[in-house]
């Protein structure tokens, strides 16, 4: 039956439950969920998509994360995608939200962060790679043009955020 969402209107308010395809397809608001994930020694977890998945194949991300579901806040839905995408249970923290155009449709997008001190679990289906870089060496990432376009909108607007 597919996945469900909330479209929500401008000022991120519910209007309607309606399928994630759908969405998409119409250009519809709804809400992601993202979570920074850095190491105790200051690092950034970063990723590559799998080339068989649909959505942004083979490109690299410095956030985890996904749809929220219906009911669910943007809190809750952080920390469900933490543990479907790299196996460990944590709190994340909201930093902000913005609303993104999207490469792909529109939607508001709430950004997190969370410490990992413990090993990760990265789900292949989800996580093709992953490594820890250093601030330098995510700036230069974020750069690279097979890094997902809207990952790189909420870097920049994270650091002018006051954010690392």
């Amino acid at each position: 039956m597919g996945e469900h969402v909330e479209r929500v209107d401008e000022h991120d308010e519910v209007l309607a439950v309606v399928s994630r395809s759908d969405a998409i397809r119409n250009g519809w608001l709804h809400r992601i969920a993202t979570v920074v994930c850095r190491d105790t020694a200051g690092r950034t977890l970063v990723h590559r998509r799998p080339h068989g998945v649909s959505r942004f194949p083979g490109q690299y991300n410095w956030m985890l994360g996904g749809a929220v579901d219906v009911g669910e806040s943007y809190e809750e839905a952080a920390a469900r995608e933490l543990t479907e995408e790299l196996g460990v249970r944590a709190r994340p923290e909201f930093v902000f939200k913005f609303r993104c155009e999207g490469a792909i449709s529109p939607y508001w997008l709430g950004l997190h962060e969370t410490v990992l001190a413990g090993p990760v679990r990265p789900d292949p289906l989800e996580i093709a790679w992953h490594d820890w870089l250093t601030d330098p060496g995510l700036a230069a990432l974020v750069r690279d043009e097979a890094f997902v376009p809207d990952a790189r909108e909420a870097f920049e607007r994270y650091l002018m955020q006051g954010g690392r």
